[in-house]
This record gives structure tokens, C-alpha cells and sequence, in this order.
């Protein structure tokens, strides 16, 4: 419960020391849960569950969530256990929007069918490899199909790579985004509203 409520509620509403740990496992996890929805919407066609399907109903949603959300948790401590878990139930329907939101931008942004995927890939190492060939022709004389295997594979690799780190990283970015703008705008209404009006939390 404690976790959850550190995950959920964030810094400013919780009095777990979750802030305080490192969570880099939890980022990683997050970023291929994201990719794991993206991939399969991108195979299947369809979206799952919801997720990717973020339109004015959503985006009205999500705004009604932010806005509320430093008054539906300044009492947290205070309710009984049903009404924390209805909280905590209302945090992860906005952290669902926030995993449909990246969802829908990563999928609008690609832009290769899975039909063409193949032949863009093949097209992708050749081009690569007749580049690092050209490059190396002049220099290397009969070594330079090798050189250029050579390095193509390794530029190929590192590509692979950089684009799988991004992959993962991405989606977590953008979660974090989220949670520093839901923590700015927590910060100001806890300081110059609730602590005034509300000041028994």
C-alpha cells in the first residue's frame, strides 16, 4: 500500500519515502509496457484496450483529473481505506490516459506499414552497407567488402541499439513530464489555496 501510494500520489501527498529511492527497474518496466501496447497496435492494427484511442473526451478527462487532483488527495490520510482505494483507483485510470496519450503520439509518428516493414529494413542494411563499401573503395582496395561488412554491421548495431534505449526511455520521459506539471500545479494550489482555506489536511 505504502508503494503504491508514493507512486500514486507523489511527493507532495504522501509520507512514504518513495521520492527518495531510485527507480530505475520501475522505468525500464514502464517504457516496454508502453512499447509492448505500441507493438501490438502496430501488428494487430487495432488498439488494446483503449490505450491509444486519446481524443477531446480523454483530453477533457485528464484535465478534470489534473486540475482535481490536489483536492481529491490533500485529505488522503484522513478517509477510510474505501475511499483510499478509490483515490488510488482514480490515479491509475489518469496514469491509463497518460499510457494512452504517449501511446497515440508514438503510433500517429510511425509512419512504415508493417506489410512494408520488411522491405524498409532490407533497403535500410543494403543502403548502409553500399554506403560503408563506397567509403572504404578507394582506400582499402580488395579488404574493402570486409572493412565495409565490418562497419555496416556495427553501425547497424548501434542504431538497433539507440533506437531500443529510446524506445524505452521515451515513454518514461513523457510520464515524468506529467508528473512535474501535476507537481507544480500540487505545489501552488497546496501553498496559496488549501494551507489557507483548508488548513487542517
Amino acid at each position: 500500500m505504502d508503494y503504491l501510494e508514493g507512486l500514486f500520489l507523489g511527493r507532495i501527498w504522501s509520507d512514504t519515502d518513495f521520492e527518495n529511492r531510485r527507480h530505475l527497474g520501475l522505468f525500464i518496466l514502464y517504457g516496454l509496457f508502453v512499447d509492448c501496447i505500441v507493438l501490438y497496435s502496430f501488428v494487430f492494427g487495432k488498439h488494446l484496450l483503449g490505450f491509444g484511442s486519446f481524443g477531446v473526451l480523454q483530453w477533457i478527462l485528464f484535465g478534470l483529473l489534473f486540475l482535481g487532483c490536489p483536492f481529491i488527495c490533500f485529505r488522503y490520510y484522513r478517509m477510510p481505506l474505501a475511499g483510499k482505494i478509490l483515490i488510488l483507483l482514480e490515479k491509475l485510470f489518469k496514469s491509463y490516459l497518460v499510457v494512452s496519450f504517449t501511446t497515440s503520439q508514438i503510433l500517429s509518428r510511425i509512419t512504415i506499414q508493417k506489410s512494408g516493414l520488411q522491405e524498409y529494413l532490407m533497403t535500410y542494411l543494403n543502403q548502409t552497407l553500399e554506403s560503408y563499401t563506397e567509403r572504404f573503395a578507394g582506400s582499402t582496395g580488395s579488404f574493402a567488402t570486409v572493412i565495409a561488412v565490418l562497419a555496416g554491421g556495427i553501425h547497424v548495431v548501434l542504431v538497433a541499439v539507440l533506437v531500443t534505449a529510446a524506445a524505452i526511455a521515451i515513454p518514461g520521459l513523457i510520464y515524468l513530464i506529467f508528473v512535474g506539471l501535476q507537481f507544480g500545479y500540487d505545489w501552488l494550489i497546496n501553498r496559496f489555496v488549501i494551507k489557507r482555506f483548508f488548513p487542517t489536511r
